[in-house]
């Protein structure tokens, strides 16, 4: 049954093949088998099991959505109600969300079933899923690599076949690069596009849900549902969610594809270079035009990334200070020692490097040479990308500089660490929508080509994902547990 798509499982529950409930049951005994993984931080077996019998009832009386039954877990930065939340810090260890995401809600709509939390970095804040409280998530085609961050926990689970999908999220490639890391498929959709209301920040002009599945059929059923206004969400935005489903199939004669020069260097690993040219060619054989684009700005957007997002971190998580909830010192000897004490030791190193960063950005005297600064440089990458999208209708790029590295190879390297996130960041900072779709192997590792299009353009994406997917089987390939 883990082997079957979100649309032939919903045919299997409308005609009786199996039940919701046998469904879920065979997702929890997977995700027991491969603990080893250590995908999930919380497993809510009895949970999964209530909402899948409310799942058969549903589809008994035939208003069943594709998603009713269907088992699914969300990153553990998404708030659920009654269940741990922890945001893969200890700071958050001993906190039960008392209410649920926007994101949670919708899905609890339409009948899926939540199988758990799934790992993640602390806060986001990481590309190895390494600086998790729980410990590092382990890459299913090779345990002795990283399944990337942040949403690596998220990328695991799906290559590994112990959830049909999951939500993640992005704040800097965190969706696309463990997506890529991990082959399987990953978007993420316009800033605004889906509803951030309880999910915990990390950099709140950055951050944004998307959704992750072996497929592009499946991540588009998966984002339609997640998607669209919450009026709980100032960021928002208020626009009509098209039925990505609806035009998978369109054909792409005609399609203009951009190659950024700047990407497509000398620099790039030559067996990855090679792996997404044999992509691009596809692309030209389904009847795509490719031109060379030109973004001379995307050399400054790791620095201001870095800026922006430690700045806005730095904010951010100056509430958890021991007082309302989260992680709180024994026996503070006054308010300072209470605060110093809870903050020092609920945040982990790499979450520290980051708020210590963005307090000296925001600081007396230094916010206009730093943040300020980043926000204009951030301005002319979104115009690099407009000029360059007034060209072409969509740029690809790679994913990730390499294929997936070794467990503790780069988390002594903060700089290293940063550097593998080199092609997804930009992204982010302009705003725009992007996907990691896989495209091949290198060494017996996935690797994955990035697709950016325009704003609100997520339905071509996916458009573009699944015409590939019919005529290669990257997404098909299932490593050997």
């Amino acid at each position: 049954m883990h082997t079957k798509s979100i649309t032939e499982l919903a045919q299997g529950l409308r005609t009786k093949e199996f039940s919701s409930v046998e469904l879920t049951q065979h997702f929890l005994t997977r995700i027991k088998q491969h603990a080893d993984l250590n995908a999930f931080v919380t497993v809510t077996e009895d949970i999964a099991l209530h909402a899948a019998q409310r799942a058969d009832a549903r589809i008994a009386t035939g208003t069943a959505d594709l998603l009713t039954g269907i088992p699914m877990a969300h990153k553990d930065i998404f708030c659920t109600k009654d269940v741990k939340t922890t945001c893969g810090s200890k700071m958050l260890d001993n906190f039960i969300a008392p209410y649920n995401a926007t994101v949670v809600e919708k899905l609890n709509a339409v009948g899926a079933v939540n199988l758990g939390k799934l790992n993640m970095d602390e806060f986001a804040m990481g590309s190895s899923n390494e600086t998790s409280f729980y410990g590092a998530v382990k890459n299913p085609w090779n345990k002795n690599a990283v399944a990337g961050g942040s949403s690596g926990g998220s990328a695991a689970a799906v290559a590994a076949q112990l959830a049909v999908c999951v939500t993640g999220t992005d704040t800097g490639g965190s969706i696309r690069q463990p997506a890529a890391f991990c082959g399987i498929t990953g978007i993420k959709p316009t800033y605004g596009r889906v509803s951030r209301y309880g999910m915990i920040a990390y950099a709140s002009s950055l951050d944004q849900g998307g959704s992750m599945a072996r497929s592009a059929e499946d991540a588009a059923i998966l984002l339609h549902a997640m998607a669209g206004f919450d009026a709980k969400d100032s960021t928002s935005v208020d626009a009509p969610v098209p039925d990505y489903c609806a035009d998978l199939n369109k054909p792409l004669t005609g399609l203009k594809i951009g190659l950024p020069k700047e990407f497509f260097t000398a620099d790039l690993n030559a067996d990855m270079t090679a792996t997404l040219d044999a992509a691009i060619e596809e692309y030209k054989k389904l009847g795509a035009e490719v031109k060379e684009v030109s973004m001379p700005n995307l050399k400054y957007a790791i620095p201001a990334y870095y800026v922006i997002a430690s700045a806005e971190c730095s904010s951010n998580l100056s509430r958890f200070d021991g007082v309302r909830f989260g992680h709180r010192c024994k026996n503070p000897e006054d308010l300072t020692d209470l605060y110093t004490r809870s903050r020092g030791e609920g945040f982990g190193k790499e979450v520290k490097r980051r708020i210590l960063m963005g307090t000296y950005a925001l600081s007396a005297g230094y916010y206009d040479a730093y943040y300020l600064k980043a926000q204009q440089v951030r301005r002319l990458i979104s115009d690099d990308f407009k000029n360059a999208l007034s060209e072409v209708d969509v740029i690809f790029s790679p994913v990730t500089p390499t294929p997936a590295f070794n467990i503790g190879e780069k988390i002594a390297n903060p700089i290293e660490m940063y550097l593998a996130d080199i092609y997804t960041i930009a992204i982010n900072l302009a705003g725009l929508p992007a996907m990691s779709i896989p495209a091949g192997f290198i060494n017996g590792l996935p690797v994955g080509l990035q697709v950016i299009g325009n704003y609100f353009t997520e339905a071509q994406l996916l458009n573009i994902a699944h015409a590939y997917q019919q005529v290669t089987d990257w997404h098909k390939q299932t490593p050997s547990l």
